[in-house]
């Protein structure tokens, strides 16, 4: 499969909501433009994947106490045939009995896999994380505690043969771990600096001058490591700023960062730098419509940033300079897709705002399907899997 026929992580193959697919649909509904529709059991705001034809994502299913044997919750991974919508393979991945309380938007299946073409990773947060084959099979399993105040969320990101991700917990436990993909052992592993007030973001991989970086946003802070042995680059520092959802961007010789709850904002900062960069590198920051929840996207010169509310703000990738804001309706979880041309925004109320890129505001659709939506899309082979809270969808035209 070529590159448009993939989706291997959250955010799409670079990881920055970029779609390569053509021939991706307008519009749609509950009856137009649907190549399938079929239910998803359990709950998970996990964003699907697709790798050789199949859709990957996770779920948490309750489990009914039999007997002496306690009741409690299945955290599962699920794969569906891309073509037909058959689910191909349903596994349990951890068992869980004891339940702490969630953030009402959240799930105990949040994260999204990664999938390398030969295994699939999924990632529960504190409650596990595990490789499995495409056949199903679960091949490691691994742990790593920490005290999130509404569960997981950050998703784990491939480099090389590790497996990285962020454990932000609102206590002293907030670090950084990279495992190996074979076996699941750990490799390295890298302190915050400071006592977390927990952060659920996902890392992102950039390359700078030749050298790789691992971006990781976590509370308070946000810092580049070396991806293969942990060793801080860069850091910058943002207060208040906790609870990070969004996914960073890279682009224009910028990273752009959104600093958490409280009194968000985003700032654009220059990744060239060592050590302490906070009075040297933030280029530009923004202090309205700085979103809590979606990641920005950022398209040709200009970024994209929704609210949680749905507020959308462009602003000039360079200077930030404001084009425009614009409310488009509903609620935001998910972040936004660039696919074919145009840019997608899936609000929590199941409606996707399709705009045009540019520096004045054009809508183009809106489209709703039932039920809530807070996954994002994925895009491939001229096609897109949304998730709703009960099902999932391919969005396409049939063939001829």
């Amino acid at each position: 499969m070529g590159l448009a026929q993939e989706w291997p992580q959250f955010r799409g193959p670079g990881g920055q909501g970029h779609a390569a697919a053509r021939g991706v649909p307008l519009q749609w509904s509950e009856t137009e433009n649907v190549r399938w529709k079929v239910p998803v059991t359990g709950l998970g705001w996990s964003s699907p994947v697709l790798s050789n034809g199949r859709v990957w994502l996770t779920t948490s299913v309750e489990v009914p106490p039999v007997g002496r044997e306690p009741g409690g919750l299945s955290l599962r991974a699920q794969a569906y045939d891309a073509e037909t919508g058959r689910r191909a393979l349903d596994v349990e991945v951890v068992r869980l009995t004891r339940m702490r309380p969630l953030n009402p938007k959240n799930s105990f299946a949040s994260a999204t896999p990664v999938v390398d073409g030969e295994r699939v990773y999924v990632h529960f947060g504190a409650d596990g994380t595990a490789a499995l084959s495409t056949g199903g099979e679960v091949l490691w399993r691994a742990r790593y505690p920490y005290e999130s105040q509404h569960g997981g969320g950050g998703s784990p990101v491939l480099y090389r043969d590790l497996l990285i991700f962020n454990c932000d917990g609102n206590d002293v436990d907030a670090f950084v771990v990279a495992l190996d993909m074979k076996t699941g052992k750990e490799r390295w592993r890298r302190d915050r600096r400071k006592p977390s007030d927990q952060a659920y973001t996902t890392p992102l991989i950039i390359t700078v001058g030749g050298r790789d970086q691992l971006l990781s946003v976590g509370a308070y802070r946000a810092g580049a490591y070396d991806p293969l042995t942990g060793q801080e680059i860069w850091r910058v520092d943002y207060e208040p700023g906790f609870s990070n959802v969004p996914r960073p961007v890279f682009g224009h010789g910028l990273v752009f960062i959104a600093t958490g709850f409280q009194e968000p904002t985003l700032i654009a900062v220059r990744p060239d730098g060592s050590g302490d960069v906070t009075r040297s590198h933030i280029a530009w920051t923004l202090k309205r419509g700085a979103p809590f929840t979606p990641s920005p996207l950022l398209v040709g010169s200009e970024l994209y940033v929704i609210s949680d509310t749905g507020i959308l703000t462009v602003v000039d990738a360079l200077s930030g300079k404001v084009h425009y804001q614009q409310r488009l309706g509903g609620n935001y979880s998910a972040s936004p897709v660039l696919a074919d041309g145009r840019i997608y925004f899936s609000s929590e109320e199941g409606v996707t705002t399709v705009i045009a890129p540019g520096t004045s505001f054009n809508r183009l659709a809106a489209n709703r399907l039932e039920g809530a939506m807070l996954a994002s899309l994925a895009i491939a082979d001229g096609t897109i899997y949304a998730r709703s809270e009960t099902h999932l969808y391919r969005l396409g035209a049939r063939p001829q």
